[in-house]
């Protein structure tokens, strides 16, 4: 009895791990997708990759996150380096004076990077606020529909931008993001993740970067456009050269 007994045990908590989970709310579900991609290794872990030509590492220093950014020109090297609080720009050796407007935007554009790359951990940030817009289908795998907006204080200066995450329901791994943005004019983004790979156990994708074929489209409503062909590709979005060690 025993000989059966065994596999049917092992056969059963399979197919629980695998099956939907009800009446979970967004942040269990942003909770399990976290774990799944990499847990407490965003905490202890330093990462870096390669982006358009431009190395982007972070790392712990300290209990605080710095985040980098290293442009090669000819015989330059431009480091930006972001802490919690302070932007600081070095050309090769030498600290760069810059107005506040200007150290801003680079402050912005190396913390957007990095974000993405990081999905689904910085879903935990204090500032963000989630919720549960319900199930949904796309290319028949069901998915559960969370929003995703921020609140003032420590939201960036992007903070009232709205973000769709869709985390599929047997895996909690966000196969589709969307988000408004509403600088250089506004727009919508659409992002379709593939090339997924675990890096040191970290979850690492590239994306289909998509927009709507039409303006002023609602941003909720952007999987059913996703869906119906109404998105025309705009990018790739690519990381190469991962590496992932521990601090």
């Amino acid at each position: 009895m025993k000989r059966y007994l065994v596999p049917l045990l092992i056969l059963f908590f399979l197919n629980c791990k695998d099956a939907p989970r009800e009446g979970l709310t967004a942040q269990q579900i942003v909770d399990e997708s976290i774990k799944d991609s990499g847990g407490a290794r965003y905490q202890n872990h330093n990462t870096s990759f390669v982006f358009r030509n431009r190395t982007y590492e972070s790392e712990i220093v300290d209990g605080q996150k710095i985040l980098k950014r290293i442009s090669h020109l000819d015989s330059v090297t431009i480091t930006d380096i972001k802490s919690d609080k302070v932007f600081q720009r070095f050309i090769n050796d030498s600290l760069v004076s810059l107005p506040d407007s200007i150290a801003n935007r680079y402050s912005n554009s190396v913390n957007s990077v990095h974000y993405f790359a990081r999905l689904p951990y910085g879903l935990n940030d204090p500032a963000v606020n989630k919720a549960l817009l319900g199930k949904v289908s796309i290319k028949g795998q069901e998915y559960y529909k969370v929003k995703v907006i921020f609140d003032q204080e420590g939201g960036g200066d992007d903070f009232d931008d709205t973000y769709i995450y869709w985390f599929n329901i047997n895996t909690f791994k966000p196969d589709y993001l969307a988000y408004d943005f509403h600088v250089n004019g506004g727009g919508q983004r659409f992002r379709e993740a593939y090339n997924e790979r675990y890096v040191n156990g970290i979850r690492f994708v590239d994306y289909n970067n998509y927009k709507p074929k039409s303006k002023n489209t609602d941003i909720l409503s952007i999987g059913e456009l996703f869906e119906k062909g109404e998105l025309e590709l705009l990018s790739k979005i690519e990381l190469k050269a991962i590496k992932v060690t521990e601090n």
